[in-house]
């Protein structure tokens, strides 16, 4: 059953007749659903209507279904309850025109419902149905590290943050089409995500977002090949990334035991670098659509990994994550597998909008040294 609210109108005949309208609205996210019926009860007050003003006795059920755009994902919520009451009353005279006269009073009483609903349902949206702007959301920041090259990113803070207090981070590593200096592109995927109201007040996090430069990668491996191995030292920008999250962990109140990675496409193949080049760093890790090294996993057997592919997937073949998982389980990691059966390179935007992904990812903390 779903939660929603009842209104009751009652219509009063000189005929003899008490016609009760019951209108029942129910909203679920992507609707609500309006039922009416009619109930004929004698009024024992007046005169017995003439035959062809009395109802029959049974009730009539008529469902009228208003579909409504989905107000966004919403992790963990029900929805809300709608309380709508309506007090109609009128006495038809005549014979003739009663049910015609009914008939516009429950129209009109259906209206005032549907657009109660409509108001109600926009008020009661959550919050984060509302666009947000993720430019102003997340700072433009850069990081100069040893290297000397500066490394863009975007960064938003824990809400409700409080000095002296240890959060969690989260860094999300972008695909080769967001590379650049804008420092904005990155927030094409997955920034959205994160940055919704209720999520972050459910999990207060730094969520980092740094900006590959052009030309270069996350790790430096041939994404057209069928296998890959570990390069031997991290890419540039992957340096300047460790020791961008090494300095918020000593000077911004990260907590050092939920520091989480995940990325997609070119950024899946730098989660799996990073968790293999930096073993006991991070506290969990979900590469999306893309590769790593097989000969690695013994370095994070341990390590919580939730891995993602879509099975049509042309551009990363979805074998590069199953020789993961397969990997993983010959070392007994309990690392867990999702394909999409239909999805083709994309298989991040149903990932990110899963909130299973953020409670299983929160949940998670690396044993502290």
């Amino acid at each position: 059953s779903l939660s929603g609210c009842r209104a009751t109108q009652k219509l009063v005949f000189c005929s003899g007749s008490l016609l009760r309208v019951i209108l029942e609205t129910n909203r679920n996210r992507t609707g609500f659903q309006i039922q009416w019926r009619w109930q004929a009860q004698p009024t024992g007050r007046l005169a017995p209507a003439p035959p062809s003003t009395v109802l029959p006795a049974t009730l009539r059920r008529r469902p009228l279904r208003m579909p409504m755009k989905s107000p966004g994902k919403s992790p963990g919520k029900s929805p809300g309850k709608l309380n709508v009451r309506i007090s109609l009353g009128a006495c038809a005279r005549g014979h003739a025109q009663d049910y015609a006269r009914a008939l516009r009073l429950l129209l009109g009483g259906l209206a005032i419902v549907i657009a109660s609903n409509f108001s109600l349902v926009r008020a009661q949206e959550p919050a984060e149905a509302k666009p947000v702007e993720l430019t102003k959301l997340y700072e433009p920041r850069e990081y100069v590290g040893k290297s000397g090259e500066p490394l863009k990113y975007r960064l938003i803070k824990p809400v409700d943050y409080k000095f002296g207090k240890k959060y969690p981070l989260v860094l999300f590593l972008h695909g080769a089409g967001e590379r650049g200096d804008d420092n904005a592109a990155t927030l094409r995927h997955a920034a959205k995500d994160f940055s919704y109201p209720q999520t972050r007040s459910k999990y207060p996090a730094y969520v980092v977002i740094p900006q590959c430069p052009t030309g270069k990668k996350w790790s430096e491996v041939d994404w057209s090949k069928d296998s890959s191995e570990l390069p031997e030292e991290p890419s540039d920008p992957m340096k300047s990334i460790k020791e961008l999250i090494d300095d918020m962990v000593e000077n911004a109140g990260v907590d050092p035991n939920r520091i989480y990675i995940t990325g997609l496409s070119m950024g899946g193949y730098g989660t799996w670098d990073a968790i293999a080049r930096y073993p006991g760093f991070f506290a969990a890790a979900a590469p999306i659509c893309g590769g790593g090294d097989p000969k690695t996993v013994e370095k994070f057997k341990s390590l919580p990994i939730w891995c993602f592919h879509g099975a049509k997937d042309p551009v990363v073949k979805a074998t590069r994550s199953r020789e993961m998982i397969d990997a993983l389980q010959k070392v007994g990691s309990n690392a867990k597998y999702t394909e999409y059966p239909e999805a083709q390179h994309d298989s991040w935007t149903q990932t990110y909008s899963n909130p299973e992904l953020f409670d299983w990812m929160f949940a998670q903390r690396r044993e502290s040294k």
